[in-house]
């Protein structure tokens, strides 16, 4: 079963997926060639890496959010600690030689 956390962690990669390959192509095919001066490359190299490495972080936060899986509930894990609690209560029986 998908968590909500899954589902979104989802749509945040994909969506910084789809928004950095749209921009990369906006760019580079849409872009007027007749502009591509030295001044151009030297803001938009910068402008270009800094957003495609913003878009690779995000996609990489929603890929963990969405391969990892959902916690235990509460309840479980204090059950889980009372008993551990009442095992270590327990006498030892010891053997003796």
């Amino acid at each position: 079963m998908v968590s909500k956390d899954q589902g979104i962690g989802g749509i945040i990669f994909l969506a910084c997926a789809v928004i950095g390959i749209l921009y990369s192509v906006g760019l580079f095919y849409f872009g007027d060639p007749s502009n591509w001066s030295i001044p151009f490359w030297l803001v938009t190299v910068p402008v270009f890496i800094a957003f495609i490495a913003v878009m690779g972080i995000g996609a990489w936060i929603g890929w963990t959010m969405a391969t990892t899986p959902p916690p235990k509930p509460i309840e479980e894990i204090t059950s889980e600690i009372e008993e551990e609690a009442k095992e270590e209560e327990k006498p030892e029986k010891k053997t003796e030689k």
